[in-house]
């Protein structure tokens, strides 16, 4: 007989307990980020046909679905926001009372102890669907990243805890972080959508904020899918410009940007679960062809395993009772 190994991994497999005492990653609660979509009105909650468990909701709703979350001990939510009236400027993600505005008041008000963060870009708000001040046919970027200061103003004086430009115009991490201090919230944070590439995992997010784009699409401002040294760059850029967190999204397809920019940045690591990868786990699991809950598990602990140190998922709500058992 062959002589055995004295080192049987094996051992450590027998029984759940022992599996879980010697588990390397884990996913818990804390760790997540719920997005949430507000719209006007009152008692409105309207599910978002591309994405089972996910609705637009007034925000009395939200409130609930916010109170909900913290109680589960999900820390954080992001806001996004879907106005009354959209213009080619975007107007409404700067108002004082802004539908998002609206949201983070209530949420500060009914939920005090939750972490409120708020999206920052103009393509929810925008008539074109664009994220920015339309030159021609393409967003005008120095044109753009004033408003973008603008609003990210608005939502830190509606109480918002961290905002999260998502629009990836060049220097707006520094404008955002000049008009925050400038305006008294040099303690909000800037949540950096820093690795956003041109995904086409994005469809069903589109669906719930309404903001498709009305003609072409939107990659001269997000990354090339091939490109990884550029999103070190951009990662760089952001924490030069003040940015106290960065964000890669999608992140199923960018695993190792996650990683990379964890190891050679050392700062902290948000990583956006994105809608196409959600709905594509809920759509196979309806059709018996996955377990959905477990495969959705195993997604989120890939994404942490990478170096992410908190995930936004829309499957938040579900691990953490998972969690509570």
């Amino acid at each position: 007989m062959p002589k055995f190994p004295a080192y049987r991994p094996r051992r450590l497999r027998g029984s759940e307990p022992l599996r879980a005492l010697v588990r390397e990653t884990r996913v818990d609660a804390q760790d997540l980020i719920l997005p949430l979509f507000a719209v006007p009105g009152r008692g409105v909650r309207k599910p978002v046909g591309s994405m089972k468990g996910v609705d637009q909701t007034s925000v009395d709703e939200l409130v609930r679905d916010a109170a909900e979350a913290a109680e589960l001990g999900i820390p954080a939510v992001l806001l996004f926001g879907i106005p009354e009236h959209k213009d080619a400027a975007g107007t409404s993600a700067y108002e004082g009372d802004g539908i998002v505005q609206q949201a983070t008041r209530a949420l500060k008000r009914e939920v005090p102890g939750l972490l409120v963060m708020t999206d920052v870009c103009l393509c929810e708000y925008t008539d074109h669907g664009h994220c920015g001040i339309l030159h021609v046919h393409d967003v005008d970027n120095d044109a753009t990243v004033p408003l973008l200061a603008r609003m990210a103003v608005a939502h830190a004086e509606a109480g918002a805890d961290v905002v999260a430009p998502s629009d990836m115009m060049d220097g707006r991490v520094g404008a955002i972080r000049a008009a925050l201090d400038g305006a008294g919230f040099a303690s909000t944070a800037i949540l950096a959508y820093s690795a956003k590439y041109a995904s086409a995992f994005y469809g069903p997010f589109r669906d719930a904020a309404d903001s498709a784009p009305a003609f072409g699409d939107r990659r001269t401002a997000q990354m090339d899918p091939a490109n990884a040294e550029e999103a070190l760059r951009e990662a760089w850029m952001d924490i030069e410009e003040g940015a106290d967190m960065v964000m890669v999204k999608p992140a199923l397809a960018y695993l190792d940007v996650i990683h990379r920019i964890k190891r050679e940045t050392g700062w902290p690591v948000c990583a956006y679960h994105v809608s196409g990868e959600y709905a594509m786990i809920v759509a196979a699991a309806e059709r018996g062809w996955i377990d959905g809950d477990r495969a959705m598990e195993e997604a989120l602990v890939s994404i942490k395993r990478a170096g992410a140190d908190m995930i936004i998922t829309y499957w938040a709500r579900q691990l953490a009772r998972a969690r509570r058992g």
